[in-house]
């Protein structure tokens, strides 16, 4: 089943998310966090953007958000997704069914494009947003170091409209 998180999530939350961080270089995050900053992260995305868990048997096994993806207002019809999936559901469909339920959200609330920021080798990631449509639009060489290696970012996009644009050029 999948809802919207509330802060009660917020340990299940912090824990798949500091697998992580401690395990991989899916995150740049490099110290795990408190279940209360978890919390702070959660109450600022869920005052504007979408925020879900997949539940199984009770317990949270993945969760996903989209958050502004720059500051700029200029930037306000695209946001940024984040999705994790707990250790033991991986590679069962969890992380599909969690961004279908993030991306049909985000276009029904009219946001125009979602960016995906995925690290370089993060095969399983790729696979999983190229099925739901999104293209590789940039990559960035060296702009991350976790566990003594330089990392590269690929920048991945979705269109979410792909009518009008607002000016043609």
């Amino acid at each position: 089943m999948i809802r919207e998180a509330d802060m009660d999530d917020a340990p299940a939350i912090a824990e798949i998310y500091n697998g992580y961080v401690l395990g991989s270089t899916a995150t740049f995050d490099t110290e795990p966090v408190s279940v209360d900053h978890m919390r702070k992260r959660m109450r600022e995305i869920l005052e504007e953007f979408p925020y879900f868990v997949y539940v199984l048997n009770g317990e949270v096994a993945g969760y996903c958000y989209a958050h502004r993806w720059k500051e700029k207002e200029a930037y306000r019809q695209t946001l940024e997704t984040t999705v994790y999936v707990a250790q033991g559901h991986c590679g069962r469909g969890v992380g599909h069914e969690l961004m279908e339920k993030l991306i049909a959200e985000c276009r029904s609330r009219g946001f125009r494009a979602l960016i995906a920021c995925i690290t370089a080798g993060n095969e399983a990631s790729v696979a999983l947003h190229e099925r739901l449509g999104f293209v590789r639009v940039s990559m960035f060489k060296n702009v991350g170091m976790k566990f003594g290696c330089l990392l590269d970012v690929n920048d991945y996009e979705l269109l979410l409209d792909q009518g009008d644009s607002l000016m043609s050029g």
